[in-house]
């Protein structure tokens, strides 16, 4: 059996305008044999342009479907043509409704796939090996490749002989018609496991919506035999949550099946059955999306069915994305975390979203629940805000590409050597990874025995060992990919050797001595200080070297002083600033004496600023503020360079690549609401010092925008009453509040209303002076301070204005309102007019009683409250308002009724009486309708039809029993709409007798425990659970206790017992070989014990 399946996910605006469908199973016979040219060949595959509409189908697809016969293989092939796709596509292939046959490829199912690279056309096979009638069922294809998906349904039923083709067409969505038939009458005929079918066939997408709608057609079944209460149409649950399933059946004692997907369910640790009195519960506990199914519970013949959807949650973002400042050509990393792995994000640059181009400019890396945006040479138009949005979240950062710019930080330095000796040049550079070239006198310098070129971090020598006079020149290094250079000269120093006589006095050759500024020599701290000093004399002169009074000899280590013919060297290793000072060498021999005096400078790093204060923020900046370092390391700050990052990063980010020269720095480009820190590096001619402390966190946020539509909402001789709304743009930061300031025309001196702020958005303000001319502002604050401040339009006068009274009755007040008796009366009328006025309430024209009565006042309304109305309380009220002369009256008419009411009863007999309805229909009541009910059933029958007069005695009605009452209201057109009940109800008392039951003598029923069914020996596997089971008898109920080898296992977490109506059961979990032995199963009751026994023998898993 062979079948056949083409998918073509080719380049559109949307794949939801395609579809696959299904047309029938064709037997290969029907389509043409292999001498038929018009028959095309197995593999080939129709483009979707050339696709058959409906009405072309060969009228072979109208062969009848056919099933397969057991034992033959069936083969489905989908062809996907992939000219068009960057990426493999992704093929799944789904038994049921979400049954992924991928985890079920075994000995029965095989699934293939092949490329062909001439016509870019992959190849994807599933083989059904010994097809099984259980095999039978509705089958889907899903292809998908990046936001591009297809999919296909087909069913694998009917009677088929040998080889078959499934011929699926690719449609238009022009190609559409109207289906005759009523899909929701189609709908409410089928079944629930053929819903989704019916609606992939009829174009219904919104499942959820459709199973709302059909439950609202549905009729009301007829009352189950079987079911009390049946499960609804549908249920919700989030991934991961538990799921109660519940129903209630009418015998307690029946046992019900659950089935998903019409398959039955094993209890497990998931799914958990339960039995509370005439309840049963399905408990699914950690529902994943593989729970999505239909649920059918069944009792004997009947059942009943629910679809369970599980919803998965949101994906949030756990691990933000981190700011970065890159140099420019260098590769971005840019990676977030997210709650679960394979999910799907966007990434956006300054809110356009990226994709892989053709440059691969950017690339996207997904590895577990880690998302990774590779951005390859960074450029300066890779700067900008980049955001990862999930379905759940978002998180933001900032992309800073600097150009490479190379500081020095220690210059190469003239020399003046003499024959035979050493000549270093030295130089140190920021970048370490900087490679450069030596040149003398315009020729690079290659290095051979006697000359050295070394690389170390950020230093770069040249060494000359052995200098001749050849080697004196003009000497650069040239950093690599920059434009500038440092050059020094070597100077080389001949020494003419003069005869002279055998007593020379000794001589300092220095070229300046004393306390003069060139005399002076700069060291660097840390660094090695040499002072090579060239001396003559003859005989050969001893030399000192003193600090002050101190004579400097090696001590420590760090101080060596060597002697050399025509040279005295004095070293330091690592010198620091307690070096400094002015040092002295004397050189003595027979014939005399010569001293010099060296002055020795250390200079250093500066040490770190003070920890930086924000001064102030702005929506996305702040202005931040630090004092100079302590020291400045003997050479004058030249500037600083100032870090930020966010509170919850560990990446710090440089804001300024050259030195800035004030203590005042306005930080820009950070993102509103996010906590960030800052911190401060001292620079001078050395270098950079160690960074200050942090500051305190702060958040960049703007001063919310001003409020809006202030008014005045109302005015007195003293005071003002405020209204306005909260500002339009209040931002990232909540709002603290409103402050409200007032001044006089006039005058610029604002003056708080009150202390503080308020949360409000209407404040009176009190205390003002009458007749004044005032004007008034509000501002909004928050964190970053006041708002614009909106004022009122002109200067308002303080002083009241009159008002007429006027009262605005309720438009249901203005007919008469009916209560009836014991029911509460709340009558609110509201009003106008200033001052307040005096309000005065009557009834009748006479004062209302305070007892029965409460009227409560305010400046815009007055309420009427009656507790419990009588109907003494009936009548006209009325309420006048009046401020000064001028008054406002108005009526409300309140109508108390009662219905029938009870008025004796004795006997098996009651009176009642009624009064006529005020409206009659506009026609004569020709009659009243009695009726009475049990309380205990509610069920109503008629006592009169036609009843004329307004009382009535109702006869016969039965002992002990408790009656209801009502009455209709009958004209010529019928019944009243609304019966009239009794406030009461009618006990019927029982006649006074006392019944004595006859006694009899109690037959006593106990039987001892009896086993009806032995245990039987059995011999397990270890590692599969096994039962032992057995079955009793006895009253009252035996007590039953096992036991392995005599010893008592009830309490053991390894067993379960299990006990339905005398059926004993014994599960074993998981056997191993130390569970073997015998087993006892032991009744006991009140009338006596029983006992059974049998040999459990567990045997090895492998032989």
């Amino acid at each position: 059996m062979f079948c056949k399946l083409c998918i073509w996910p080719t380049v559109r605006e949307t794949f939801s305008s395609m579809s696959l469908i299904v047309n029938s199973l064709l037997p290969e016979e029907a389509q043409g044999g292999a001498g038929d040219p018009a028959a095309p060949a197995a593999t080939d595959t129709v483009a979707p342009e050339e696709a058959p509409a409906p009405a072309e189908t060969p009228a072979a697809a109208d062969t009848t479907p056919a099933a397969p016969q057991p034992g033959e293989n069936i083969n489905f092939v989908a062809k996907v043509n992939a000219a068009s796709l960057l990426k493999k596509p992704t093929i799944k292939w789904f038994k049921g409704k979400w049954m992924d046959l991928a985890s079920k490829s075994g000995k029965n199912l095989q699934l293939k796939e092949l490329y062909d690279r001439n016509s870019k056309v992959y190849t994807f096979e599933m083989q059904i090996i010994a097809a099984k009638p259980s095999f039978a069922g509705a089958y889907r294809c899903e292809v998908s490749s990046r936001d591009k998906f297809d999919s296909c349904n087909f069913d694998l039923t009917g009677q088929l002989n040998r080889n078959y083709n499934c011929s699926y067409f690719l449609l238009s969505s022009q190609v559409k018609s109207e289906p005759d038939e009523d899909v929701w009458e189609i709908l409410q005929k089928a079944k629930a496991s053929e819903y989704e079918k019916i609606a992939f066939q009829y174009g219904i997408t919104d499942l959820r919506g459709m199973l709302k709608r059909l439950k609202k057609m549905k009729k009301e079944e007829k009352k189950s035999e079987a079911f009390l209460k049946k499960l609804d149409p549908a249920y919700q649950v989030e991934k991961g949550h538990k799921m109660k399933l519940c129903i209630e059946v009418a015998n307690e004692d029946v046992d019900v099946k659950w089935l998903k997907n019409g398959q039955e369910i094993q209890s497990t640790g998931r799914y958990i059955f339960e039995s509370v009195g005439n309840k049963r519960y399905l408990t699914i506990n950690h529902c994943s999306l593989s729970d999505d199914a239909t649920y059918t519970c069944v009792v004997g013949e009947e059942k009943c069915t629910t679809e369970l959807f599980v919803k998965e949650p949101p994906v949030t973002i756990t691990s933000n994305l981190e700011d970065q400042m890159v140099m420019k050509g260098e590769r971005v990393e840019l990676e977030c975390e997210v709650s679960e792995e394979g999910a799907t994000v966007k990434w956006e640059k300054d809110g356009v979203e990226l994709t892989r181009d053709e440059s691969f400019k950017y690339r996207f890396k997904k590895d577990g629940r880690k998302h990774v945006l590779i951005i390859n040479e960074a450029t300066k138009e890779d700067c900008g805000h980049y955001t990862v949005k999930t379905n759940g979240g978002e998180s933001m950062a900032e992309l800073m590409v600097s150009e490479k710019e190379l500081e020095v930080y220690q210059n190469i330095a003239d020399l003046t050597v003499k024959a035979k000796d050493e000549a270093v040049f030295k130089c140190e550079v920021s970048d370490e990874t900087v490679k450069g070239i030596w040149y003398k006198n315009g020729v690079e310098v290659k290095a051979d025995t006697r000359t050295h070129i070394t690389h170390i971090g950020r230093i770069h020598k040249l060494t000359i060992d052995d200098v001749k006079p050849e080697d004196q020149g003009d000497y650069t290094f040239v950093p690599e990919g920059y434009a500038f250079n440092l050059s020094a000269k070597l100077n080389f120093l001949e020494v003419k050797i003069d005869y002279v006589p055998r007593q020379d006095p000794p001589k300092i050759h220095l070229d300046c001595m004393g306390h003069t500024a060139d005399s002076t020599i700069v060291v660097v701290a840390g660094n090695k200080l040499r002072l090579d000093v060239p001396i003559t004399g003859d005989p050969a002169p001893t030399v000192v070297w003193t600090k002050g009074e101190k004579v400097m000899t090696e001590g420590d280590g760090r101080l060596h002083v060597e002697s050399t013919k025509g040279h005295c060297i004095f070293t330091i290793e690592g010198a620091d600033k307690q070096d400094e000072g002015l040092y002295s060498v004397i050189v003595r021999n027979p014939a005399g004496e010569d001293k010099a005096d060296i002055n020795v400078k250390v200079v250093a790093a500066p040490d770190p600023p003070s920890a930086p204060r924000i001064l102030s923020v702005g929506e996305d900046s702040c202005v931040v503020q630090w004092d100079p370092p302590k020291s400045d390391g003997g050479n004058p700050i030249i500037g600083y360079v100032l870090e930020r990052k966010k509170k919850k990063s560990y990446r710090w980010m440089r804001l300024n690549f050259d030195p800035y020269t004030d203590t005042t720095y306005e930080a820009k480009r950070m993102i509103e609401g996010v906590e960030y820190e800052m911190r401060v590096y001292a620079v001078n001619a050395i270098g950079m010092s160690c960074h200050s402390a942090a500051s305190q966190p702060f958040i960049p946020v703007a001063p919310t925008s001003e409020p809006i539509g202030l008014c005045v909402d109302d005015i007195s001789d003293t005071t003002i009453s405020l209204k306005w709304r909260t500002p339009e743009h209040l931002g990232s930061s909540e709002l603290d509040g409103y402050g409200v300031e007032y001044c006089k025309e006039g005058s610029d001196e604002w003056v708080p209303a009150f202390e503080g702020l308020t949360e409000r958005t209407s404040v009176i303000i009190r205390d003002l002076p009458t007749g004044e001319k005032m004007q008034f502002r509000v501002r909004a604050y928050n964190m970053a301070g006041p708002s614009a401040p909106t004022s009122l339009a002109q200067a308002v006068t303080i002083r009241e204005i009159m008002q007429k009274p006027k009262i605005w009755i309720p438009r249901n007040l203005r007919q008469t309102l009916i209560k009836k008796v014991e029911e509460t009366i709340n009558l609110v009328i509201p009003f106008q007019g200033k001052p307040r006025p005096v309000i005065t309430w009557s009834k009748d024209g006479e004062p209302l009683n305070p007892k029965q009565v409460s009227v409560r006042n305010s400046d815009t309304d007055t309420i009427l409250f009656i507790r419990k109305s009588e109907r003494k309380d009936s009548g006209k009220y009325e309420v006048k308002l009046q401020i000064e002369n001028v008054e406002d009256t108005a009526s409300i008419s309140i109508q108390i009724v009662a219905g029938p009411f009870i008025m004796d009863v004795w006997g098996f007999n009651v009176a009642l009486e009624w009064k006529p309805p005020k409206d009659n229909g506009n026609c004569e009541i020709t009659g009243y309708m009695v009726q009475k009910a049990d309380k205990k059933t509610m069920e109503w029958y008629t006592v009169y039809e036609l009843y004329r007069r307004t009382n009535c005695v109702v006869a016969d009605l039965i002992m002990g029993n408790e009656y209801i009452f009502r009455i209709y209201a009958v004209n010529m057109v019928g019944l009243s709409l609304e019966p009239c009940f009794s406030a009461d109800s009618a006990y019927i008392q029982k006649t006074g007798f006392e019944y004595k039951p006859p006694t009899y003598k109690e037959h006593d029923f106990s039987e001892a425990p009896k086993f009806t069914h032995p245990l039987v020996s059995r011999s397990v596997i270890a590692g599969y659970n096994a039962t032992l089971s057995c079955s009793v008898r006895g009253i009252p109920k035996p007590k039953v206790t096992w036991y392995k080898n005599k010893m008592d296992i009830s309490n053991e977490a390894k067993y379960r017992m299990f006990s339905k109506q005398g059926v004993l059961t014994l599960e074993i979990r998981k056997p191993c070989s130390f569970d073997g032995g015998v087993y006892m199963c032991k009744a006991v009751n009140a009338s006596g014990e029983d006992a059974v026994e049998c040999k459990l023998e567990i045997r090895r898993k492998y032989p």
